[in-house]
């Protein structure tokens, strides 16, 4: 669970300070699917990096599970973010010289998991997000909604609690976006994973349970999940 109080996230831009984020404050549950709407450049990335310990709060309290990520040294964040959280982006960030298996893999090597068992992992992992006849396929030889299924298979070979994902949907066409955000949620359900998602489709934020808004670094909560309520 996320306990979220008062955080601030400020920049030095050009043009002086930006207060990228300006006390939000939320909860989030565990398994809890949770869609962060706004306009560009007014803090939905922002939000979900801190989340996600890809970077750290200017001020205000960023608890998860008991810890306050606000205030953990670099390799206890590290550790943390190793262990808990799947990212899944917009551009898939996939290795362009790596297979889809070896792709896969490389999530596991912080965790020091042994060659032997990266490869079984990564092979289930693709089997499930249904690529596994195509392990050994390089990112050039697949299609976009293939790549993006490599990406997640690659975010949840670590068994992660919470999935990070950041415009998963956004360079892809309406069918294979419709295929992506299916397999999320299927995904979502059957492991009790905590989602959180940003997105600029309204197509895929009204399918999610919570929906929240980003505007001018304030977040506000515009539909509570039936469970939540």
């Amino acid at each position: 669970m996320y306990e979220i109080t008062k955080l601030t996230k400020q920049y030095k831009g050009n043009k002086g300070i930006v207060h990228a984020l300006q006390g939000v404050n939320v909860v989030i549950p565990d398994g809890d699917m949770l869609a962060i709407q706004g306009p560009t450049g007014h803090g939905k990335s922002t939000l979900l990096q801190l989340l996600g310990g890809l970077d750290r709060p200017t001020g205000g309290t960023l608890v998860f599970d008991g810890r306050d990520m606000a205030k953990m040294g670099e390799m206890q964040l590290t550790k943390l973010r190793a262990e808990n959280f799947g990212y899944i982006f917009q551009s898939f960030n996939l290795i362009p010289t790596l297979t889809a298996q070896e792709n896969v893999e490389v999530a596991l090597v912080p965790l020091g998991v042994k060659a032997a068992d990266r490869r079984a992992r990564a092979v289930a992992a693709l089997t499930d997000v249904g690529l596994g006849d195509r392990l050994t396929h390089l990112p050039s030889e697949l299609s976009g909604g293939q790549q993006q299924r490599v990406a997640i298979a690659r975010a949840l070979v670590k068994e992660p609690k919470v999935i990070m994902a950041d415009e998963p949907t956004g360079n892809l066409d309406e069918e294979t976006r419709d295929d992506i955000f299916g397999l999320i949620e299927k995904l979502w359900q059957e492991r009790s994973l905590t989602v959180i998602l940003v997105t600029h489709d309204s197509a895929i934020a009204q399918r999610v349970p919570r929906l929240a808004q980003i505007k001018n670094g304030q977040l506000t909560i515009k539909r509570e999940s039936v469970s939540a309520g």
